[in-house]
């Protein structure tokens, strides 16, 4: 889940601390368009959606535009219709280089949404008809807001914690990271109020004397600390920005995944509310392959894609910073990590026995801050049935 979970949210910070990141912001009203990624030689049967899916699919994701969100840009069609106020983007879905005969409709979450949990804009607002929802989130509302994930286009959670490889040359994960922090004096600096946070907690594999929970989304603490604070991160961001994009540190950060640790819940998998389920089935039966293709293009070839995503992120124009060269890392890191990767010789199916391993996990790590099903199983958060077994990276 993101939240506010990403470097560039406070650009006044990072004015007053003289730390900015190299990005772009510029205004626009509502209407205008954008060239799109699908003005490319994709080949391929037509597929036809407007029998089975709604007018418009309507995708409501957890954040700004950005890499990982991949696979949905990569399905607009030529010259969709941006509205900058609303922060949304609307074109033709196209599959296999062909109109669908149907419109998708992709709502930017996080500060758009005022923050409020994808789960909740998806009970508030009927229309929508995915939304972004990782496997912490699903557990945390399955009691009141129940939703069943059917297509993971990533397999593990960018999510990471990053340090100076330079104070800290012998770590090589997150345990050994805060062993040393606490003889250093060192914290890990992240978003109050984590889930993940909790669980490494309770599990003992960070000491409590270490965390620190005053992560405003800004470099300034982390390069004030000269190296001797970790911090919350995403493999597909930080390791470039911070290099390349914070003059004021210049130079390499060391990280680990959180899904090293054992916390591994399927992030931003696309789900439906489990009551529509049934209803939207011969939909998801045709539509959840296209995702699938989408996915595996975007991955192979990001570049245009990225390209209108930095395009949205310029007209959204609400402090979030994000590029193509940042766009180009984030995609080539999903493979190089592993965080996207075909299982089972196919992309974006669900694992039983690891649902059910997270579900252990993270029931009392929500206990009393959610509203857990009891008895919750696997099959309440997942199903594979609408996936192609002949798509996938390695096709």
């Amino acid at each position: 889940m993101r939240t506010t979970t990403r470097l560039g949210v406070a650009t006044a910070a990072l004015a007053a601390t003289a730390l900015a990141l190299t990005g772009c912001a510029a205004g626009s009203s509502a209407g205008t368009t954008a060239s799109s990624a699908s003005a490319k030689a994709a080949t391929g049967p037509a597929i036809d959606l407007s029998d089975v899916c709604p007018a418009t699919v309507v995708v409501q994701t957890d954040w700004n535009p950005e890499g990982e969100h991949g696979h949905l840009y990569e399905m607009l069609g030529p010259n969709p219709s941006i509205d900058a106020s609303g922060k949304t983007v609307t074109g033709d879905l196209y599959a296999n280089g062909k109109s669908t005969g149907v419109k998708l409709e992709i709502r930017a979450g996080g500060p758009a949404i005022g923050y409020t949990k994808v789960a909740s804009q998806m009970y508030q607002d009927k229309d929508i008809t995915l939304g972004y929802m990782s496997t912490d989130e699903q557990v945390q509302f399955s009691g009141n807001l129940p939703t069943t994930a059917v297509f993971a286009e990533n397999d593990s959670s960018p999510m990471s914690i990053m340090w100076d490889p330079k104070t800290y040359p012998d770590v090589d994960s997150i345990e050994d990271l805060g062993k040393e922090l606490e003889k250093n004096g060192g914290v890990v600096r992240y978003f109050n109020g984590a889930a993940y946070m909790t669980y490494l907690e309770q599990s003992g594999i960070l000491p409590k004397k270490v965390l620190d929970g005053s992560y405003d989304g800004t470099p300034s603490k982390f390069v004030s600390a000269g190296g001797k604070d970790a911090q919350q991160g995403f493999a597909t961001a930080e390791p470039y920005i911070y290099q390349n994009q914070v003059a004021a540190w210049g130079k390499k950060v060391a990280y680990k995944t959180v899904s090293s640790t054992g916390w591994n819940p399927y992030p931003e998998a696309m789900s439906v509310r489990t009551g529509d389920l049934s209803k939207l089935e011969p939909c998801l039966k045709k539509l959840v392959p296209v995702m699938q293709q989408a996915d595996v293009d975007y991955l192979k070839a990001p570049e245009a894609t990225n390209d209108l995503i930095t395009q949205l992120v310029q007209q959204y124009n609400n402090g979030w910073t994000y590029d193509s060269k940042v766009g180009a890392f984030a995609a080539s890191q999903l493979v190089k990590l592993g965080l996207a990767k075909d299982t089972d010789g196919y992309i974006g199916s669900m694992d039983e026995q690891r649902m059910q391993d997270f579900i252990e996990k993270a029931t009392p790590v929500f206990a009393g801050t959610g509203d857990v099903k009891s008895d919750l199983k696997p099959s309440d958060l997942y199903t594979n049935e609408f996936l192609d077994k002949s798509i996938g990276l390695g096709n």
